[in-house]
Formats: C-alpha cells, sequence, structure tokens
C-alpha cells in the first residue's frame, strides 16, 4: 500500500463501537435492507451486497435508506418481525468480517418525494387518490413542514404534514432502532438533516411556515430531529451510537434553484452560521457521529455530485464544522483517497464516506490496500444506473418505475444489485469469437467472453481501444472517463485479450469463427440545414477541432450541453439552440446532473434559445426561428451539431451474428454495457 493512504486505514471509534478503518460505505437509494419502495422485508440482494464488501476491508457500512412507513403499503417498519429475525443471522456474518454495520431510518422525502405522473395525479385528484390510499399514499410520502412546491411536479403543492404524523414518525424511529439493536446492528443513522428530506426542509425558513412548537425559532425548527435522537436514546440507551446525515450548508438559492460551486448567492437554506450552531445544538442533543456533505435537492448536485462538480466539492465546508463538535465527522462527495488521507491525518474529518465507486468496483478498497490502483474500475459519476430520476420542465419523474424501485444499480457494472442474473458461468462449449469494433462494448463482451473460456478476437479499424468514447471523454471535466479507458488498456493487457487494430473489417464471412459481435457503433445524424456544410460534428470538436470565440451549438441534449459547458469553461461564448422547452429531456439522465447545468448556465448567462430551430446558417451567423416564427440573427464564428445519432451495424443480425451496444440501437453507457453483457454471458 502507498504510504500516502495509511491514515485511512487506523482505528476510530464511534461512541463505543471501534470502527477498524476509516472508510465509511455511505448509503444509497436502492440498497436498503429492508426495501424501500416495495413492501418491508429482508432483502437478499442488499445483504449480498453488503457481504461482498465487507469481506473487502470496508470499515463501516451504512445500507440506503430504510423508510420507517411502507411506501407501498402503509405498514410500520418496526411491525415486519420476520425481516429483523433474518437481520440477525446476517449481523454475524458482517461481524465475522471485522465491519461495521448501521442502518438508516428515514422519516421521509417531504416536497423532495420524487413523484411521478401517476402520483401526482393521486394527489391532485382526491377521489381516485382517497382509493389508491391504502396502497399508496404520495400525499403523505411528500408531506411537508408547510404547504410547498414539489420538487418534482410543477402542478404538485404538498400538504402540511400534522403534528400526529410526526409524534408516530418519532415513535417509529425508537421502536425500529430498538429492533435493530435486538438483532446485533452497531448503529442507527437518522436520515436526515440533510439533502432537502423532510428533517432537513423542518430546518428550512424558505420550506416551514409553521408557528406551533415545530416552526419559527431556531429551536422550533431543530425540535424534530432533536426529539427523534432522544427518543432512540430513551428506548436503546445512551451507549447506542447514533449518527446523522447531515448537509453543512444547503447551497440554495429558493425552491428548485441551487447554486454552483464558485457562485455568489444569497443562502436560502442552512448558512454556514447558522450551521456552526446547529452541530452543536444537536450533539449536546444525543447525536455520536455526523455523516456530513452539502446541498439539497434544489442544489442536488452536491450530495450527488456529477462529473462537473470538483473531486472533494465539499471537504472544505465538512473540515470547517468539524470545528466546532467533538463527535467524529464524515466527508462525502466524490472523495479521492489521497485527500480524505491527507484531510485525516490533520485531523480535519475523521472518515472518508464513499458510495458510488462501491458499485462500479466492490473490491477497490482491497486493491488500494494491496497497491493495485491500476485494478480498480473508477465510477465515473455518470448516474446512468445508479440514479436514474429524470426531470425536465413540465414534466414529473420521468424514470421507469423499475430503475426507481431499484437504484443502486451500475452502468458499468452490471453484476451490482441484480442478482443472479449476470453470474459469469464458464462455456458449456467452447467457440471461437470474433468481435468487431474496440469500444466499451466490443472489449466488455471480450473480457466476459474471455472469462468463460472462449477464444476471442477483437477487430478494430483504428489503432486504439475506446471507440466514440475517446472523444466522449475529451472534455477537461472527463478526467473519470480517460481514467476508465486506462483501465480498459491496462485490462485489455492484463487478461491477454488479442485485438487486430487498424483491421477494418466489410465482409463478416471471411472471418473464422463460430459467433461474430458486431460492435461498430453508431454514426450521426446530419441535420438538413442551409449552409450545413459550414458547421461541424459534435465528436469533430471533441477530437480536438478549433473554434471560434462566438459558437452556436445546435442541440440541446446532454452532449451538446456538455459541449456548451466546455466552450464556457474556456473562455468561449456559446449559445444552445434547442427545438424541445427544456434542455436534456432524455429519461436517462438524472436531475443532478442535468440541473447543475441548468443552474451553472443560468449563472453564467448562457442564453438558451429554446423551442427554436436553426434556419440557416452563414459565414458568420445562424439563422433562428422561434416557436412563433420571429427569426433572430445570431452572431458565430463556429457552429457545432448535436443533433443524435443512428445505428451503423457492419451486418445483420443472424443466426450466429449478434448486434450489441449503438450498433443494435442508440443508448448511453449503460445500455451498451449491460447488452454486452447480455450477450457475452449466455453464447
Amino acid at each position: 500500500m502507498n504510504s500516502k493512504y495509511e491514515a485511512l486505514f487506523t482505528p476510530w471509534k464511534i461512541g463505543n463501537v471501534e470502527i477498524k478503518n476509516r472508510i465509511v460505505l455511505c448509503p444509497m437509494g436502492g440498497t436498503s435492507l429492508f426495501g424501500w419502495v416495495e413492501p418491508h422485508h429482508f432483502d437478499e440482494d442488499a445483504a449480498n451486497f453488503f457481504l461482498k464488501r465487507a469481506e473487502n476491508n470496508v470499515g463501516l457500512i451504512i445500507p440506503g435508506i430504510a423508510p420507517l412507513r411502507n411506501m407501498l403499503g402503509n405498514r410500520w417498519l418496526y411491525k415486519a418481525n420476520g425481516a429483523f429475525k433474518k437481520l440477525k443471522p446476517f449481523m454475524e456474518k458482517i461481524h465475522k468480517t471485522g465491519a461495521k454495520l448501521f442502518v438508516q431510518l428515514t422519516a421521509g422525502f417531504g416536497r423532495s418525494f420524487a413523484l411521478d405522473d401517476m402520483m401526482a395525479m393521486l394527489i391532485n385528484n382526491k377521489f381516485l387518490g382517497a382509493l389508491a390510499k391504502p396502497v399508496i399514499d404520495p400525499s403523505y410520502l411528500c408531506a411537508a413542514p408547510s404547504e410547498s412546491p414539489s420538487r418534482w411536479a410543477e402542478n404538485v403543492t404538498c400538504r402540511e404534514i400534522t403534528v400526529k404524523e410526526i409524534k408516530k414518525i418519532i415513535f417509529a424511529y425508537a421502536e425500529t432502532a430498538k429492533k435493530l439493536m435486538d438483532a446485533g446492528v452497531d448503529g442507527v443513522e437518522v436520515h436526515a438533516v440533510h439533502e432537502g428530506y423532510l428533517l432537513d426542509q423542518f430546518t428550512f425558513k424558505y420550506v416551514n411556515k409553521r408557528t406551533d412548537e415545530y416552526g419559527g425559532s431556531f429551536e422550533n425548527r431543530y425540535r424534530f430531529a432533536v426529539e427523534v435522537v432522544k427518543a432512540i436514546k430513551e428506548k436503546c440507551g445512551k451507549d447506542f451510537p447514533v449518527s446523522l446525515r447531515y448537509s453543512v450548508v444547503s447551497k440554495t438559492k429558493g425552491f428548485c434553484d441551487g447554486a454552483v460551486p464558485g457562485e455568489e448567492y444569497v443562502e436560502v437554506g442552512r448558512d454556514m452560521e447558522e450551521s456552526e450552531k446547529a452541530i452543536k445544538y444537536l450533539e449536546e442533543a444525543g447525536y455520536d457521529m455526523f455523516n456530513a456533505d452539502n446541498g439539497t435537492y434544489d442544489a442536488w448536485y452536491w450530495a450527488h455530485p456529477p462529473a462537473y462538480m470538483p473531486e472533494n466539492c465539499n471537504l472544505n465546508e465538512v473540515s470547517h464544522i468539524k470545528k466546532f463538535t467533538s463527535k467524529p465527522v464524515v466527508c462525502a462527495g466524490r472523495m479521492s483517497p489521497a485527500a480524505a488521507a491527507s484531510a485525516i491525518a490533520a485531523g480535519d474529518i475523521d472518515g472518508m464516506g464513499v458510495a458510488r465507486q462501491f458499485l462500479t468496483d466492490g473490491e477497490w478498497v482491497t486493491k488500494l490496500m494491496e497497491g493495485r490502483e491500476a485494478d480498480i474500475k473508477p465510477c465515473i459519476s455518470c448516474h446512468n444506473g445508479c440514479f436514474t430520476m429524470s426531470k425536465s420542465k413540465g414534466t414529473a419523474n420521468t424514470a421507469p418505475l423499475g430503475d426507481t424501485a431499484h437504484m443502486a444499480r451500475c452502468a458499468l457494472n452490471p453484476q451490482t444489485m441484480q442478482g443472479h442474473k449476470y453470474d459469469i458461468k464458464p462455456a458449456a462449449v467452447r467457440k471461437k469469437v470474433a468481435i468487431i469494433g474496440a469500444g466499451i462494448g466490443g472489449i466488455e463482451a471480450a473480457m466476459v467472453l474471455k472469462e468463460r473460456g472462449h477464444e476471442v478476437t477483437v477487430y478494430e479499424k483504428s489503432d486504439k481501444i475506446g471507440g466514440v468514447f475517446i472523444p466522449a471523454a475529451a472534455p477537461s471535466f472527463k478526467e473519470k472517463d480517460r481514467a476508465l479507458i486506462e483501465w480498459y488498456r491496462h485490462e485489455v493487457e492484463k487478461r491477454g485479450i488479442e485485438i487486430k487494430f487498424n483491421t477494418e473489417i466489410k465482409d463478416i464471412s471471411k472471418l473464422d469463427a463460430d459467433e461474430i459481435i458486431v460492435a461498430t457503433g453508431s454514426k450521426p445524424k446530419k441535420p438538413n440545414i442551409p449552409g450545413i456544410e459550414k458547421a461541424i460534428e459534435a465528436v469533430e470538436f471533441l477530437n480536438g477541432r478549433e473554434v471560434g470565440d462566438n459558437v452556436v451549438v445546435i442541440g440541446g441534449g446532454l452532449t451538446g450541453s456538455e459541449i456548451a459547458y466546455e466552450l464556457e469553461l474556456h473562455g468561449k461564448h456559446p449559445v444552445i439552440v434547442e427545438a424541445l422547452n427544456d434542455i436534456i429531456t432524455t429519461k436517462a439522465v438524472s436531475l443532478a446532473n442535468s440541473s447543475f447545468l441548468r443552474d451553472y448556465f443560468k449563472w453564467k448567462k448562457v442564453p438558451l434559445m429554446l423551442e427554436s430551430k436553426v434556419v440557416e446558417i452563414t459565414d458568420d451567423s445562424v439563422i433562428v426561428q422561434s416557436k412563433d416564427g420571429t427569426k433572430h440573427t445570431v452572431p458565430a464564428d463556429s457552429v457545432i451539431y448535436s443533433v443524435g445519432y443512428y445505428s451503423a451495424p457492419v451486418a445483420g443480425k443472424s443466426k450466429n451474428v449478434h448486434i450489441i451496444g449503438d450498433a443494435a440501437k442508440v443508448g448511453n453507457l449503460r445500455s451498451v454495457i449491460w447488452g454486452a453483457w447480455d450477450v457475452a454471458t449466455k453464447l
């Protein structure tokens, strides 16, 4: 192990519970041991996920939120005796590894609950809502401290939660914590004065307008969180550890309006001055640890940082707040092991919080300890598998229910939290397999097939692996994408996968193979616009084509928006022209990602010409026509178009020909990798 990481592997204590190292597996939606959307049960997939990571040297495990009350069926968790019975032997297995485990319990989401269109309809239609209530009660699920606009559904006003409901939640915290303690769990984490969830909303003046004992003064706004920890301590004893998920600073300007790094703004949530007071107050109430970062659902990218956020983005605020409490403080948010180790050694924080890297590579801690950093498959903060809850103007949560119910899967690792669907088993018959294309899909298929015992040859027309992901990884903020390409190169060499570079296959009949996988990707669409020959395609720009200062980007999807972001970072002046009513309307793009770009463009005053189209490109401008037919002349030194792609397989599908990735259907990294595994695990 590199000596710079030594501080990560020193013991520490939370109350009387000793943790063997400073690495904390932070909670993620979808990893609850009791299910989080479906009715309460002991979740075997989550249990296996955590046990494997415990066997790979994690210090403290905190599974994803366990709702105190079922989202479906409205049953209280403390009544699910069967789940607690199964939990006890699982905890014995965890403890044999030397790891400790806390369970995170949630009071709820308040206005941050990710309503979809169906649930929004049930709230707005009182009759249908009453009929559905025994099964699902979205009015309860999104009840807030005061009437407030939903973060997700623009046509929904969340109702005020009642004092009676608050008292039931506090009672449920204590009862559930006792059941967990009796099952051998090492502590609980209260969810959360964090990220703009229900308990956090009570602390915010911009959300909490109550005039009773839970609103108004500082003490009243923090009363709910205080009463929760006191109830747990009374039921479980003062020595049973209680952690609090805590946002140091809210980074929020208003409803659905966040502050990006570097922006000057007026805080409407918890500013640092209040946080210094609050953390002392919460410590005095009985909390034993603070699991900390920043943000709210209105500034979601702080708690769920996409690639646009800097590494260690929350470390400054968390290190500062550590000065105001005697209890241990954990910092999360794109943490790098080197920065975390340095901060721990300096006494600035006590633990390194990591979440999604554990989805991508469950053995990364062991690899770090053994000095095998090159073997660690990096998380690229894409959220394509783990956090696909998406939204654009006029929509509620557009993620499919299957994704919302089963978050914490991984775009880069299909085996994560998917049971035995993608188990790699030895091939019944060893075959020769030819793979055309050494992009991500082709290489993933090659690795799986090689591991299963097949003889694999990859044919690549260029001189390197990566395909279209190479230009996709080119922007300055995509350092993890570039690290992922290096990981693939390392794995190809380590596994001895044969690749014939500079070899273009046009006729598959000449291949000596039993099975052929076509992974030739896609080609860009070219809009039919007069003067389009004066423009360049997105990949040309990403491959290094120079552009002028004033750049019009045709297409405000994810690629076009990221190009505009990159241009602005380098001092250019981009303008986005988009036919739809918002940028980034793709269902697969997490709101944590898209809201950053929207907020950044708003801060930097990047023009977004929505519901508009380019009708002509001239030598020094573009002509843009708006929805009402009005035409505008926009100066342009350069024009970049990014209007989508179409599949470009070199052969059609047949009995022994399998088309994968974008060659089959244009998608994202998740669809490419999972699709490659769908084929490679079955041949």
